[in-house]
């Protein structure tokens, strides 16, 4: 690697990090997640170099990177590094009217979607009597979807697209009330919350190869937990789906129905379906309980 050297008082100084050739740093990266590898990146130039190199980033990214990248204007990324590429896709992509976003995950380089309310069929939406649209920054698409009361509950989605290989996890983000700021303070209004207690909810997803699955839950608060100005957002898993291959596109349709036409229900906000790895929920999750 490089000839050691004697310093002023006669001591011999081996090989140091800065003497590894750029090509073997490389070598190692290869086997990073992309978060160490940015770190990695501030010991010394041939660390840089190396992360750095489009041959490391083309491993991290999806195969279909390029699918991503045509939702995109061509000048947005015709003159970018792979390193670039990857942290442009790791940012939200929106798409369809902007009701949909797809992302890379920044730990794993993995595929993942949101699909705002206002991207699903939504039973009842254009009558303000039962639903109302509220502006928020809680929500990724900065608007959710408000049920005041309705006897008939459906809500659809479907998506066609090509996704990687690999397990996925589809959840509904819903909330339980109405919430508000007053005074600069969170509060949520439970006046309209009813009718969940009663019957439970029937989620279900399928897809295009023809992968089912189903469950139900009562839209309650959780057991020894009661309603309060501190509700927040809950994930209400549908199932999991497998991507054995990209080609063709996978179509996944998801749906959520309460239609026991014998008592009304009302009171929750629903903002989106998200469409994740399962590693990556489960790393989520695990820093989750970390905090």
């Amino acid at each position: 690697m490089g000839s050691s050297f004697s310093s002023a008082n006669g001591s011999a100084i081996g090989p140091s990090l800065g003497d590894i050739p750029e090509s073997c740093v490389a070598s190692v990266f290869l086997h990073l997640p992309p978060p160490e590898i940015c770190n990695l990146a501030r010991l010394n130039r041939a660390f840089r170099g190396a992360a750095s190199s489009d041959s490391v980033w083309e491993k991290k990214l999806p195969r279909n990177y390029q699918d991503l990248l045509d939702l995109l204007p061509l000048e947005r990324y015709q003159s970018l590094s792979k390193k670039d590429i990857f942290a442009l896709l790791s940012r939200p992509i929106p798409f369809d009217d902007g009701n949909k976003e797809v992302w890379i995950d920044r730990l794993t380089g993995q595929v993942c979607m949101a699909i705002s309310a206002k991207g699903m069929a939504i039973t009842g939406i254009e009558d303000r009597r039962y639903w109302n649209w509220i502006a928020t920054e809680e929500s990724r698409f900065h608007v959710v979807a408000y049920l005041q009361q309705i006897w008939w509950f459906e809500i659809d989605g479907m998506i066609r697209f090509n996704l990687p290989p690999g397990i996925y996890c589809l959840s509904f983000r819903i909330h339980l009330g109405r919430f508000s700021k007053r005074l600069g303070r969170r509060v949520c209004h439970f006046e309209h919350t009813h009718g969940w207690e009663l019957k439970p909810v029937r989620f279900s997803l399928s897809t295009s190869d023809g992968q089912e699955t189903s469950c139900e839950y009562y839209l309650t608060a959780k057991e020894g937990e009661e309603m309060s100005g501190r509700e927040f957002w809950r994930d209400y898993k549908v199932g999991e789906f497998v991507v054995s291959c990209s080609e063709p596109s996978t179509e996944v349709r998801w749906s959520m129905k309460q239609i026991d036409c014998t008592h009304s229900k009302g009171g929750i906000c629903v903002d989106s379906v998200f469409i994740i790895p399962t590693d990556v929920k489960q790393n989520k999750k695990r820093k989750a309980a970390v905090k």
